[in-house]
């Protein structure tokens, strides 16, 4: 019985460790080797040096693709981060209608990226969507075609990205707001500081790692953004709103090209290593002092 009690727990994890080991860490491994190789529709084990990540980075579909990641994840993290902070704000003033408030707010986020990218989708279309609706009320020069013009295409990604964003970003500041000590914000009033000062200069600040974490959060979803764009535009107009993601998809399944696809998707993982190993390291180092 001793020995149960002592081995049943690892007995209890080891299929999962075994499976996390395999199919995550395992297949990591797998793709760092064929980005090594010429593998192109069958896998092909045999080395021979950095050759992929030298036609990765001399691709113009690359080059788009991580000018899009950089144009959507500036504006789609900054505005959500924003958007959220004000809407924390707006309800922690305890107006009467702040449950009602907060599941509106929250309810994006219980959709799907493929449900967000589709209804966006719609209400962007010139045919169908806001564009035809204002025509229809009289408004017969208006043109909001940006869903199909290739320099505009990229910011109804971010609109989209940042409608089901935000209200998870409003819920993370929401719970900072209100772990602030009270005892601080009424010294604050005493002396009479201004509202909108005890926000700037005392309660923002103390919410600083509440920032690095929706910061965080943010960051991974704009990096492994796929279906949003897929649902959304589809890479187009021809591959405008390509993102690391879709083009490593692209590779992988339409173009035929795993060499690629697995070079892609391991930068794509060093930029992720570059944002969240620095907050680990952060982390434990505070925790350590």
């Amino acid at each position: 019985m001793q020995w149960l009690e002592r081995h049943v727990p690892k007995l209890v994890l080891a299929p999962s460790f075994i499976a996390a080991l395999l199919f995550v860490y395992g297949f990591i491994g797998w793709t760092a080797w064929v980005s090594f190789t010429r593998s192109r529709l069958l896998p092909n084990y045999d080395l021979v040096g950095t050759i992929q990540y030298e036609r990765l980075f001399a691709s113009p579909r690359w080059e788009v693709a991580l000018n899009n990641l950089f144009v959507f994840g500036v504006l789609f993290i900054g505005i959500s981060m924003l958007l959220g902070l004000l809407l924390a704000i707006f309800l922690d003033q305890k107006i009467r209608t702040e449950g009602v408030l907060r599941t509106i707010y929250l309810y994006p986020m219980a959709l799907s990226l493929i449900v967000t990218g589709t209804a966006w989708k719609w209400m962007l279309n010139p045919g169908l969507g806001l564009e035809a609706m204002v025509r229809g009320w009289g408004f017969e020069d208006f043109t909001f075609d940006w869903i199909t013009d290739p320099d505009m295409a990229i910011y109804t990604v971010v609109i989209a990205g940042v409608w089901q964003a935000s209200g998870f970003v409003m819920a993370l500041f929401l719970a900072g707001l209100r772990s602030v000590d009270g005892e601080i914000i009424k010294a604050a009033q005493v002396d009479g500081i201004p509202t909108h000062r005890i926000y700037t200069a005392i309660i923002i600040p103390s919410m600083a790692p509440i920032f690095l974490s929706a910061f965080i959060v943010l960051s991974h979803l704009a990096i492994k953004s796929f279906d949003l764009v897929i649902a959304l535009t589809g890479g187009g107009p021809g591959y405008a709103t390509d993102l690391p993601a879709t083009y490593m998809y692209a590779m992988a399944f339409s173009r035929g090209d795993i060499g690629q696809a697995a070079s892609s998707a391991m930068v794509m993982m060093m930029i992720v290593f570059a944002i969240v190993v620095p907050y680990l390291y952060s982390e434990l180092r505070a925790k350590n002092d």
